[in-house]
């Protein structure tokens, strides 16, 4: 692999597969890509075309990474290697991960910055 490439894997669960097109299986999608060196989750994004508002929790080689209302991913830079779960807001609950799931440092510092610590029941968009 040139030193100026990345090669990622990307899962797409629940309605999200969609993006995939024919690597689509219906209720998820695999996805082998390839990127430019220091390319972050945002550029990720938007090559799949997947819009915000329904990207839900997202790991990233197994350590969450983002919630619905938390994209504390999208500046992340990606390596060679990395592994990507991304699944639809509606799929899954937050608080099905919040006690004892590896977290990003992204993730933490957030918590650490919020008055509530992140628990709570719910997650929404911040009103613009």
């Amino acid at each position: 692999m040139d030193k100026d490439r990345i090669r990622i894997e990307v899962w797409l669960y629940g309605p999200l597969a969609r993006y995939a097109g024919e690597h689509s299986h219906g209720s998820y999608a695999q996805l082998h890509l390839e990127f430019p060196a220091g390319s972050t989750m945002q550029d990720l994004l938007d090559r799949l075309g997947l819009p915000g508002e329904e990207k839900g929790i997202t790991f990233i080689n197994g350590s969450l990474a983002a919630l619905p209302g938390l994209d504390t991913d999208r500046q992340v830079v990606l390596h060679d290697g990395d592994r990507i779960g991304i699944s639809h807001r509606r799929s899954m609950w937050p608080f099905q991960y919040r006690f004892g799931a590896s977290v990003t440092e992204e993730v933490k510092e957030t918590f650490r910055q919020r008055e509530d610590r992140g628990i709570h029941h719910a997650y929404s968009i911040p009103e613009k």
